[in-house]
């Protein structure tokens, strides 16, 4: 999943809250948040309630979810769109749409949210009409990211293993909900959820795979790889692998908790060989 943005525009340099030049950290996801409206034409559509629970979350990532370039014209015309996921401490997420294009009458991004794919798919349309045919991305002639394209963003999405700072509340009880919520048979046992019992800490990263997605304007079978530590007495640690991933006939988000990480890769392949794509 990659944090990088594709393109750019005018006065787009620091816009994850870092200026020129800046090495700064990134933000947290209750700033990312705060951006994200204030960038947003319509922030003001995003109801309270859900920006109440996404300014709470542990973390955050951003994932191009699709794109499209013409560059035939007077000035090119771009339009990206990005997922913005949220983890909540439940262990659930929520995401965000952002759709960011340059096809207003001044050259530079505007940027518009939106909560669910109906709209968003009703927002790209209205813009994809704009920028016309032609060009690269959905819409066009080729359905994939160019060669060049697709290299750079499996190099920026590269394994990441961050720092663990394990949170010492409710740790047995987030332990529970997790394997709670898990649908897979062949999970941790219970002598696993016994050992949990006496977690004295916990700690959520958000672990990126360099996979390639299927062609498309929204590559739609996803998934998602978390790694939940939990410090024991003693010192000992334990760590159990969440595959969230929508490759299910419906496309329905299920979760499946899993003791080894290759068992968790194992079967988000085994989803995607079902529903006839390459992850």
């Amino acid at each position: 999943m990659a944090k990088t943005r594709a393109g750019g525009g005018e006065g787009e340099s620091g816009r994850h809250g870092e200026p020129d030049g800046s090495t700064g950290s990134e933000p947290t996801p209750a700033e990312q948040v705060a951006e994200l409206l204030k960038r947003a034409q319509n922030g003001f559509e995003i109801g309270e309630p859900l920006l109440d629970r996404l300014r709470t979350a542990l973390m955050h990532q951003t994932e191009l979810r699709s794109y499209r370039q013409r560059n035939d014209g007077r000035r090119p015309l771009r339009c990206n769109t990005y997922r913005h996921i949220f983890l909540l401490a439940d262990g659930s997420s929520l995401v965000l749409f952002e759709l960011e294009h340059d096809t207003g009458p001044q050259e530079r991004f505007l940027y518009e949210l939106y909560t669910d794919d109906g709209a968003l798919d009703a927002a790209e349309r209205r813009v994809h009409d704009r920028i016309g045919g032609g060009g690269i991305g959905p819409g066009s002639e080729s359905e994939e990211l160019p060669a060049w394209l697709a290299e750079e963003l499996l190099l920026a999405m590269g394994p990441t293993r961050p720092r663990r700072e394990y949170v010492s509340e409710a740790s047995p009880d987030h332990a529970r909900r997790l394997l709670r919520r898990a649908e897979n048979a062949d999970g941790p046992g219970e002598v696993v959820r016994e050992l949990l019992q006496g977690a004295l800490g916990h700690h959520i990263a958000l672990i990126t795979k360099p996979r390639r997605r299927g062609a498309g304007r929204d590559a739609t079978p996803w998934c998602r790889f978390y790694e939940h530590a939990f410090l024991l007495e003693g010192g000992g640690e334990v760590s159990l692998w969440e595959l969230e991933h929508n490759m299910t006939a419906d496309g329905r988000l299920v979760c499946e908790v899993y003791l080894d990480e290759a068992e968790a890769e194992v079967a988000a392949d085994r989803h995607a060989r079902a529903q006839g794509v390459d992850l």
